[in-house]
């Protein structure tokens, strides 16, 4: 998943949206690093996240999809497309408007800016210069990402490429999405409740 899925998903909670945003940026063992136990816990959110989708069969069923060179590629594009249909879709999922919602996660990391890394700072500067998260509700932004990505990236890739081919796997994406979404929104509840019942409360 991408950032404003996992942001998302943390539902409304500040540690676990914190988490949200880190969980890129972190690397290693928890243990070695000195957050505050909420936003330890949203890392932690935020991995199961990753491996739950990675493994999941509907994200499998859509990779498989992606014709060479394109499928080495396809977590990307899967993850980049996802937000965007969750920015496109944003008014079935919650009643804080998008663009107030990107208010709260900028107001949210300047209130713990001393837990924030330089390259999350450095991609906030990107996110602000595009006007993301909310600009992801278009095609042509998600898109641009996508080519962004391929950029920095060591490998040559077909990442700005995608243009090309997503008219083509757009029904795929988007029936992989409307099955497997509220499959993750489920899983992580499932999660939330089990790691309540674990601490105790």
């Amino acid at each position: 998943m991408n950032f404003l899925a996992h942001l998302y998903l943390a539902d409304g909670d500040d540690g676990l949206m914190l988490g949200a945003m880190l969980g890129d940026f972190v690397r290693g063992r928890l243990a070695r690093h000195r957050f505050p136990p909420d936003v330890r816990l949203g890392i932690r959110l935020h991995r199961h996240i990753d491996r739950f989708s990675d493994h999941a069969r509907e994200v499998k069923r859509m990779r498989r999809e992606f014709g060479k060179p394109f499928r080495r590629y396809s977590g990307i594009i899967i993850d980049l497309a996802f937000d965007h249909l969750l920015a496109d879709r944003w008014s079935e999922f919650s009643d804080t408007p998008l663009d107030d919602y990107d208010d709260r996660v900028r107001t949210l990391l300047a209130e713990h800016a001393e837990l924030v890394p330089e390259r999350l700072e450095q991609f906030m500067r990107y996110a602000d210069s595009r006007g993301l998260f909310a600009a992801y509700r278009r095609e042509d932004e998600m898109l641009f990402s996508l080519a962004g990505i391929g950029t920095r990236l060591k490998r040559a890739n077909p990442l700005h490429k995608v243009a090309e081919i997503w008219p083509e796997i757009r029904p795929l994406v988007v029936e992989g999405f409307e099955e497997f979404f509220p499959r993750l929104q489920s899983e992580v509840d499932a999660w939330r409740s089990r790691r309540s019942t674990t601490t105790g409360s």
